[in-house]
């Protein structure tokens, strides 16, 4: 589906990305990690389309973002962006009903099917009853939402997120990205920017490890989380083990400080934390994920 080869791209005066290659297949959801300021916003703008790169070129279903016209595009890639540009008085309904401008036909007048869709996506993302709220009047997480439900009101193929769960608490964290899984297991492509490298172990197909705009590592969770990878990718010691329900790889700093750390016997935890074993955080589940 999306294919990008040898990306160097940055901006005026500073290069960002360097020798970036990257496929994603339907089904597929990939997970950008690193430092902040890795690069990891800057590709997922050129795959976008928002970004031309200065060498290399980006494929998707065979042609080049940048060249399909703007409604082409979001027919095909729907695009959550880390900070959401609105009007404060902006209805939230009509906010997500702009995902249905690449649907609108001749006449860019919204059918009774746009309405429902855009219904239906804000339900998906949580944010029904934010209907007839101004955007201005939201909170940082409950805008991360609606964004999301615009993006879902779309019906695009690939979905690109830019750090989703940075302003939402565990409970939507949740409730969202296991959103995302049920639209992954329907053929829907992700490729996401994450900050917490243990939800992406928990939700991800693949782990995309990016440092000084070079691709560090490249593959399954399973296989690349490990601590000298991302020691390497963190410049941090790291401690990794599976999770006690789901087994999929987790992190924490391997020497955390702090006088209540000092001299403590390591002991099992009476309770450890619920997760599943579908890949999703904190969820109850039988089956492995696949």
């Amino acid at each position: 589906m999306l294919c990008c080869e040898h990306i160097r791209a940055g901006y005026p005066g500073r290069e960002v990305l360097r020798d970036v290659s990257l496929t994603v297949a339907p089904g597929e959801s990939v997970a950008l990690l690193g430092h902040n300021g890795s690069g990891k916003t800057t590709l997922l703008r050129v795959l976008a389309g928002q970004l031309a790169p200065d060498a290399g070129r980006v494929l998707l279903e065979g042609r080049e973002p940048a060249a399909l016209s703007p409604r082409e595009r979001a027919r095909r890639i729907a695009v959550v962006p880390q900070r959401a540009e609105f009007f404060p008085s902006q209805i939230v309904r009509d906010m997500v009903l702009l995902g249905r401008y690449a649907h609108l036909g001749w006449w860019g007048v919204y059918a009774a099917h746009d309405y429902e869709a855009a219904d239906q996506a804000l339900a998906s993302a949580g944010a029904r009853e934010l209907a007839q709220r101004r955007m201005g009047e939201l909170s940082g997480g409950e805008v991360q939402r609606v964004m999301l439900a615009r993006a879902l009101a779309q019906e695009s193929r690939l979905l690109l997120l830019d750090e989703l769960a940075a302003a939402l608490d565990w409970a939507r964290v949740v409730e969202l990205f296991d959103l995302l899984e049920q639209r992954r297991r329907a053929g829907m492509a992700i490729v996401m920017a994450v900050h917490d490298c243990s939800l992406a172990a928990q939700y991800a197909t693949r782990l995309v490890g990016i440092k000084q705009g070079r691709v560090l590592f490249d593959g399954p969770p399973e296989t690349v989380f490990t601590e000298e990878n991302l020691g390497a990718l963190y410049d941090l010691s790291l401690c990794v083990f599976a999770h006690p329900r789901n087994g999929l790889p987790q992190a924490l700093p391997a020497c955390p400080h702090g006088p209540h750390h000092a001299d403590r016997e390591t002991l099992p935890d009476p309770h450890p934390l619920p997760g599943a074993a579908d890949g999703r955080l904190l969820s109850a589940g039988d089956a492995p994920r696949g």
